[in-house]
């Protein structure tokens, strides 16, 4: 037996991959964003999506489903945003998570946020999150804030949290997070090693000559408001939903011909992403936006294995 999973704040699909690649089947999701849904159509083509506004579901008309998902918008919580948590409109949309909880009743929840959701107004906001989940009679609750680096294999610097809700004190008491596992490749390691088209190397960028004063080999480099900035050797910094609107924002490095940006494909492994997983032949900056929006998806597969283990332990006792 397949556990049942419905998506919420889908995306392109990381967590759903993730959960099944676990031995889950997502049977319906939700996403807003037009362009990441072409995306998820691609590569799950047998799953009822549900294009449009979370807030116009109707829970009533859902499929019962053991766990829900929710990577839900971070940008107000994040310490890189304006960080105005529930005073944002994207923040508030959490609670439509707990309407659609509250009708469905699955036996599990998991949430992945920004690493700066525990902490964001002095803990309010996390204790809001809690007790909410608390109400909807989901008293038993793990949460834990991993770096993809540590957990999931990928060197790639991305600290998330991951929120995981029970209904049941015993399926609680069979989960554990997964432990750290030591980081056995380099960023470097994803890159192609041949010669990439030419718009991806920055020799004709306005700030060309800075960069080629500031790059080394070995590391990955990105703009921040403050200027260029790298990683630790090996690493790549944050890949981030802005890669989709301003250039800078997409990490690039020295490789064998000149300095260039990573490309879409090498984002994705950097996330976790199998090869065979597929992107429309249009929407570059769209598809560097939903892959910044997305999750690495090892380090939630590690989870969801355990999540599910949990369960089918208690199912079979």
């Amino acid at each position: 037996m397949k556990y049942k999973v419905g998506s919420l704040f889908a995306g392109m699909g990381g967590i759903d991959i993730a959960f099944e690649k676990a031995g889950a089947k997502v049977i319906w999701a939700n996403e807003i964003d037009k362009y990441a849904c072409v995306t998820y159509r691609l590569n799950f083509p047998k799953c009822r999506l549900i294009e449009g506004d979370v807030q116009t579901i109707n829970p009533t008309e859902l499929d019962d489903v053991d766990i829900i998902t929710a990577g839900f918008p971070c940008q107000s919580f994040s310490s890189v945003g304006l960080g105005a948590g529930f005073d944002d409109p994207r923040g508030n949309l959490f609670f439509e998570i707990a309407r659609i909880v509250k009708e469905k009743k699955p036996r599990v929840i998991f949430l992945e946020n920004v690493a700066n959701l525990e902490k964001h107004d002095e803990g309010k906001t996390f204790s809001i999150i809690h007790a909410t989940l608390c109400d909807l009679g989901y008293y038993y609750i793990k949460y834990n804030v991993m770096n993809a680096k540590e957990y999931g294999n990928l060197p790639q610097q991305r600290n998330r949290i991951y929120i995981v809700a029970f209904k049941n004190i015993e399926d609680m008491n069979d989960f554990e997070f997964p432990v750290p596992v030591k980081l056995k490749k380099t960023a470097f390691d994803f890159f192609e090693k041949t010669k990439m088209p030419d718009k991806y190397y920055l020799d004709n960028h306005w700030k060309a000559k800075q960069i080629f004063e500031t790059v080394q080999k070995d590391y990955i480099y990105r703009f921040t408001d403050w200027g260029i900035s790298k990683g630790p050797i090996g690493i790549c910094p944050t890949l981030l939903a802005a890669m989709g609107s301003r250039f800078e924002r997409i990490p690039f490095f020295k490789d064998d011909y000149s300095i260039r940006l990573l490309t879409p494909r090498e984002c994705a492994r950097l996330q976790g992403f199998p090869e065979d997983y597929k992107f429309p032949d249009k929407y570059e900056k769209q598809v560097y936006k939903q892959i910044g929006n997305s999750v690495a998806v090892p380090v939630v597969e590690r989870i969801a294995k355990n999540i599910i283990n949990a369960l089918k332990k208690n199912d079979q006792s």
